[in-house]
C-alpha cells in the first residue's frame, strides 16, 4: 500500500462544503443509517416466538425469517456501492433509506408468511443500496487522517454494535408493545434519515459507467446456494442429494461469476481491489471475524433463553455490555492509529475475540451469566471494536475516488458472506454435537420418565429439562470451538499479510497524498 494514488485514480482535493457542526450532522445521519440496517438482523431474532405463533411458520421455514433478509443484503452489496458510484451516493442513499422503511412498513402489516418473507427481502434490497453507500460518503465527506479515523471510528462502533442493540431494542418492542414493532420502528427513523440527508451530505461526483446485472445476479445466487447446502447439511447430513446439488451448484454458479467478472469492462467487484495485499487480508480477516460474531450472537441468545430462562427483556438487557466495550475498543483503536498504524489493532483485536471466544467453550448447564458468560463478552467486544476500526480504514485506504462505493460494498458484503456461512458451519457443527448428547441423554431420560412424559416425547420427539439443557449446551460449546477457530484465522492472516509502511502512518496522520473527498 503507498501513500501515492495508484495510476489513473482520481484524486480529488476539494474540502467539504460543511463546517465542523456539519460534518457532525453528517456523521449522525450516515451512523443512524447503518444503525438501522445492521440492527435489523438482531432485532428480529427476539421477536421469533411471536412471528411464528401469529404467522403459522413451521419450525424450518422460521429460519427464513432471518435469512430472506441477510442473503438479499449481503448479496447484492456490491450492486449498492456500484449504484452509489455511477448515480451519485447521496441520492442512492436516500432511496435506498426510503426503500428499507417502506418494506419495513410491509413487513410489519403481513398477515401471513409469504407477505413477511418477501417484506424481510425488500428490506435486504433496500439495505444493500443504503450501507455501502454510507461508508462511501464518509470517504468523500471527511478529510483523510484524524478528522476521517474519527468518523470511520464511529461508524465501526455503530456496524459491530448494533446486533447487541437490536437485541436489547427487540426485548423492549416484543414484551411491551407486539412483535410487528420490530418492522414498525424503522419507519419513522428512515424518514427523519432521508429528510436530514440532503440538508446535511452533500452529493458526490458521478462516474459515468454500466451495471454489472449478470455480476450480481451470479454473486447472489451463488452465496445463497452456498449458505442453502450448509443448512441443509445441518438438518438431512452431508450425503444427502439436495445438500451435495446446492454445493455443486454454488461451485458452478461462483465460478461463473469469476468469469463475468475477469471479462466485464466494468465489474461490479473489481478483482484488482485483490491485487493489494493489505485490502486482500482485511477481506479475510472480515470474512473469518464475521463468522464469530455472527455464532456469538446467535448461540448465546439461544443459551441465554432457554439455559439460562431470561426473558426476551432480560437477554436483551445481557448483551448490552457488549455495545458499550465495543465504542471503548472503537475509541482507543481511533487514538492510536496514526501512531502504530492498523496492524497491532488488527492482530490484538483477533487474539482478543479467540480469547474471548474459546472462554465460552467452558460454557455448562450450571453456567451464570456473571459467572461464566459476560467476562468473555467483554473480552470480545473490546477486540472487535479495534477489529471494525482498523478493517474498515484499511479497507478503503488507497482507492480511487470513483470505486469507494465498490470498495465499501466489498468490504460490507464479506461481512455478511462471513456471517451467514460461518453461522451456517457452526449450527451444522452445533447440530453434530446436540444429536451426539442426546444419544447419552435420550436412555437417561427413559430410565426415570413417568409415562405421560414417555407420550410426549414420543409425539414430539423433544427431551424436556434438564436433560434438553444438557443436549444444547453441548451443542453451543462446540460450536464455540469453530468460531475462536475463525477467529485465531483472523489473527494469523493479520500477522502473515497485513503490512504497514511510514508512508502509510503519514497519511493516517493527515500529511500524505491519496485520494481525498470527491
Amino acid at each position: 500500500m503507498s501513500s501515492h494514488p495508484q495510476p489513473g485514480s482520481t484524486t480529488s482535493t476539494a474540502t467539504p462544503e460543511k463546517g465542523g457542526g456539519g460534518n457532525a450532522m453528517a456523521l449522525l445521519v450516515i451512523a443512524s443509517c447503518q444503525l438501522m440496517v445492521v440492527l435489523d438482523i438482531t432485532i428480529v431474532n427476539i421477536a421469533l416466538p411471536d412471528i411464528q405463533r401469529a404467522l403459522d411458520f413451521s419450525t424450518t421455514s422460521l429460519s427464513w425469517v432471518v435469512n430472506a433478509y441477510t442473503l438479499t443484503f449481503g448479496g447484492l452489496l456490491l450492486l449498492g456501492g456500484r449504484a452509489g458510484d455511477i448515480l451519485g451516493r447521496r441520492r442512492v442513499f436516500v432511496f435506498g433509506v426510503l426503500l428499507f422503511a417502506f418494506a419495513s412498513l410491509l413487513g410489519g402489516f403481513s398477515q401471513d408468511s409469504g407477505q413477511l418473507l418477501a417484506a424481510r427481502a425488500l428490506q435486504g434490497v433496500g439495505g444493500a443500496i443504503a450501507s455501502p453507500t454510507s461508508l462511501a460518503l464518509i470517504s468523500t465527506t471527511f478529510r483523510e487522517g484524524p478528522e476521517r479515523n474519527r468518523a470511520f471510528g464511529v461508524f465501526a462502533a455503530v456496524s459491530a454494535g448494533g446486533g447487541a442493540i437490536g437485541l436489547l431494542m427487540g426485548g423492549i418492542l416484543v414484551e411491551w408493545l407486539d412483535w410487528r414493532w420490530v418492522l414498525f420502528v424503522n419507519v419513522p427513523i428512515g424518514l427523519l434519515i432521508a429528510f436530514a440527508a440532503p440538508r446535511y451530505i452533500k452529493e458526490s461526483e458521478r462516474h459515468p459507467g454500466h451495471f454489472d446485472i449478470a455480476g450480481a445476479l451470479t454473486s447472489t445466487v451463488g452465496m445463497v446456494l452456498l449458505v442453502y447446502g450448509f443448512i441443509r447439511a445441518a438438518q438431512d447430513g452431508w450425503r444427502d442429494p439436495w445438500t451435495i446439488g446446492s454445493f455443486c451448484a454454488a461451485v458452478v454458479v461462483l465460478a461463473a461469476f469469476i468469469v463475468i467478472e475477469r471479462r466485464s469492462s466494468q465489474p461490479i467487484t473489481p478483482l484488482h481491489m485483490f491485487a493489494d495485499r493489505n485490502r486482500a487480508g482485511t477481506y479475510g480477516i472480515m470474512l473469518c471475524l464475521a463468522a464469530a460474531i455472527f455464532g456469538m450472537f446467535f448461540f448465546l441468545t439461544l443459551f441465554a433463553q432457554n439455559v439460562l430462562d431470561f426473558s426476551p427483556l432480560v437477554t436483551g438487557f445481557a448483551f448490552l455490555p457488549v455495545s458499550a466495550v465495543i465504542a471503548v475498543g472503537a475509541a482507543l483503536a481511533s487514538r492510536f492509529l496514526p501512531v502504530y498504524g492498523p496492524k497491532p489493532f488488527m492482530v490484538v483485536g483477533a487474539i482478543l475475540a479467540a480469547a474471548g471466544l474459546a472462554w465460552l467453550t467452558l460454557t455448562d448447564v450450571n453456567s451464570t451469566y456473571a459467572g461464566s458468560i459476560l467476562g468473555p463478552l467483554l473480552v470480545f467486544s473490546l477486540g472487535m471494536g479495534m477489529e471494525f476500526v482498523s478493517l474498515t480504514l484499511m479497507a478503503l485506504s488507497n482507492v480511487e475516488v470513483r470505486e469507494t462505493g465498490a470498495a465499501s460494498g466489498l468490504l460490507n458484503a464479506t461481512q455478511q458472506v462471513g456471517g451467514s456461512l460461518g453461522l451456517s458451519i457452526l449450527v451444522t457443527m452445533f447440530g453434530t454435537a446436540s444429536n451426539n448428547e442426546a444419544e447419552k441423554q435420550v436412555p437417561l431420560f427413559l430410565q426415570q420418565a413417568t409415562p405421560l412424559e414417555r407420550l410426549r416425547f414420543e409425539r414430539t420427539g423433544q427431551l424436556p429439562p434438564p436433560y434438553s439443557d444438557e443436549v444444547l449446551t453441548a451443542g453451543v460449546s462446540s460450536a464455540f470451538v469453530v468460531a475462536a477457530i475463525f477467529a485465531a484465522v483472523a489473527a494469523i492472516i493479520a500477522v502473515l499479510v497485513i503490512q504497514v509502511r511510514p508512508s502509510d502512518l503519514e497519511r493516517l496522520q493527515g500529511g500524505g497524498m491519496g485520494p481525498g473527498p470527491g
